[in-house]
């Protein structure tokens, strides 16, 4: 059984183009993306990552406001959460 892949908030902006340590930090404490470890320590899963550029998406090519990311991500949650549960039940 192999680890999964974790990597440190330095690697994970070096390898998205326009990403700024702020920005990630910003959306950590907002609670939008929750790496594992302490803070200074953060460690990113795959799906930390795929959150991450999410939020960038959303934000640079869809253009929505940072007032405004808290509501689109929660209404995402929910829908992919309704997802998993219809997947559970065989829908």
């Amino acid at each position: 059984m192999t680890m999964p892949v974790r990597i440190t908030i330095e690697l994970l902006v070096t390898q998205l183009s326009g990403l700024r340590r702020q920005d990630v930090d910003r959306w950590i404490a907002n609670g939008w993306v929750r790496p594992d470890g302490p803070i200074g320590e953060y460690r990113f899963r795959e799906i930390d990552v795929a959150r991450v550029r999410l939020i960038q998406e959303l934000r640079d090519d869809m253009e929505v406001s940072e007032s405004t990311l808290p509501i689109v991500l929660s209404l995402l949650d929910q829908i992919y959460a309704l997802r998993r549960r219809m997947a559970r039940q065989g829908w």
